[in-house]
Protein backbone atom coordinates (compact mmCIF):
# COMPACT_ATOMS: atom_id res chain seq x y z
CA UNK A 1 0.00 0.00 0.00
CA UNK A 2 0.58 3.48 0.07
CA UNK A 3 1.89 5.38 3.04
CA UNK A 4 0.63 8.44 3.54
CA UNK A 5 3.51 10.81 5.07
CA UNK A 6 3.21 12.64 8.22
CA UNK A 7 2.81 16.32 8.50
CA UNK A 8 4.93 18.64 10.12
CA UNK A 9 4.02 19.81 13.42
CA UNK A 10 4.40 23.10 14.30
CA UNK A 11 6.66 22.19 17.10
CA UNK A 12 8.38 21.12 14.74
CA UNK A 13 8.89 23.65 12.46
CA UNK A 14 9.63 25.94 15.28
CA UNK A 15 12.40 23.55 16.17
CA UNK A 16 14.19 24.24 12.60
CA UNK A 17 15.24 27.75 13.51
CA UNK A 18 17.15 25.97 16.17
CA UNK A 19 19.51 24.22 13.78
CA UNK A 20 19.74 27.13 11.86
CA UNK A 21 20.92 29.01 15.20
CA UNK A 22 22.57 26.17 16.11
CA UNK A 23 24.83 26.22 12.55
CA UNK A 24 25.14 30.11 13.41
CA UNK A 25 27.24 29.39 16.82
CA UNK A 26 29.62 27.07 14.25
CA UNK A 27 30.96 30.10 12.71
CA UNK A 28 31.29 28.36 9.49
CA UNK A 29 29.28 30.45 6.76
CA UNK A 30 29.04 26.95 4.80
CA UNK A 31 27.51 25.57 7.62
CA UNK A 32 24.74 27.88 7.70
CA UNK A 33 24.46 28.28 3.72
CA UNK A 34 24.02 24.44 4.06
CA UNK A 35 20.80 25.41 5.72
CA UNK A 36 19.00 26.76 3.00
CA UNK A 37 17.85 24.88 -0.40
CA UNK A 38 19.79 24.84 -3.54
CA UNK A 39 17.63 27.61 -5.39
CA UNK A 40 17.28 29.47 -1.96
CA UNK A 41 16.93 33.13 -1.51
CA UNK A 42 18.12 35.49 1.93
CA UNK A 43 16.82 38.88 2.35
CA UNK A 44 19.11 39.53 5.07
CA UNK A 45 19.09 40.94 8.57
CA UNK A 46 22.04 43.59 8.31
CA UNK A 47 22.28 43.97 4.31
CA UNK A 48 20.16 45.42 1.78
CA UNK A 49 22.04 43.22 -0.84
CA UNK A 50 19.03 40.03 -1.95
CA UNK A 51 21.37 36.56 -1.89
CA UNK A 52 20.21 34.55 -4.79
CA UNK A 53 22.87 31.33 -4.76
CA UNK A 54 25.03 29.63 -2.28
CA UNK A 55 28.00 31.68 -2.96
CA UNK A 56 25.99 34.66 -2.20
CA UNK A 57 24.28 33.28 1.13
CA UNK A 58 28.28 32.37 1.94
CA UNK A 59 29.65 35.44 1.45
CA UNK A 60 26.93 37.70 3.67
CA UNK A 61 27.64 34.58 6.51
CA UNK A 62 31.14 34.90 6.25
CA UNK A 63 31.27 38.52 7.49
CA UNK A 64 28.04 38.40 9.84
CA UNK A 65 29.29 35.56 11.69
CA UNK A 66 32.36 37.42 12.48
CA UNK A 67 29.67 39.59 14.74
CA UNK A 68 29.15 36.65 16.94
CA UNK A 69 25.37 36.78 16.35
CA UNK A 70 22.48 34.11 18.02
CA UNK A 71 19.13 34.64 17.32
CA UNK A 72 16.38 34.49 19.59
CA UNK A 73 12.41 34.20 17.94
CA UNK A 74 10.32 36.80 19.51
CA UNK A 75 7.20 36.12 17.99
CA UNK A 76 6.76 33.15 15.48
CA UNK A 77 3.81 32.45 13.23
CA UNK A 78 3.91 29.03 11.73
CA UNK A 79 1.65 27.68 9.22
CA UNK A 80 2.00 23.81 8.01
CA UNK A 81 0.54 23.29 4.35
CA UNK A 82 0.67 19.91 2.55
CA UNK A 83 4.36 19.31 1.94
CA UNK A 84 5.60 22.94 3.12
CA UNK A 85 5.79 25.07 6.29
CA UNK A 86 6.33 28.10 6.71
CA UNK A 87 7.41 30.23 9.85
CA UNK A 88 7.52 33.94 10.21
CA UNK A 89 8.08 36.49 12.94
CA UNK A 90 10.32 38.90 14.81
CA UNK A 91 14.04 37.68 16.28
CA UNK A 92 16.30 39.65 17.98
CA UNK A 93 20.16 38.70 17.24
CA UNK A 94 22.76 39.20 20.55
CA UNK A 95 25.97 40.15 18.71
CA UNK A 96 28.44 38.18 20.82
CA UNK A 97 31.51 40.31 19.08
CA UNK A 98 30.12 43.85 20.67
CA UNK A 99 26.81 43.16 23.10
CA UNK A 100 24.62 44.89 20.42
CA UNK A 101 21.17 43.56 19.80
CA UNK A 102 19.55 43.93 16.44
CA UNK A 103 15.79 43.32 15.79
CA UNK A 104 14.68 42.02 12.65
CA UNK A 105 11.31 40.36 11.05
CA UNK A 106 12.31 37.31 8.92
CA UNK A 107 10.33 34.22 7.00
CA UNK A 108 11.34 30.58 7.09
CA UNK A 109 10.11 28.68 3.94
CA UNK A 110 9.76 24.78 4.40
CA UNK A 111 9.77 22.50 0.95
Amino acid sequence: GIVMPTPITESEVKGLFKLWNDALATKDPKKVADRYSKAGVLLPTVSDVPRTDYPGIVDYFTNFLKLKPQGEILESNVIVGANWAQDAGLYEFTMGATGAKVKGRYSFVYV
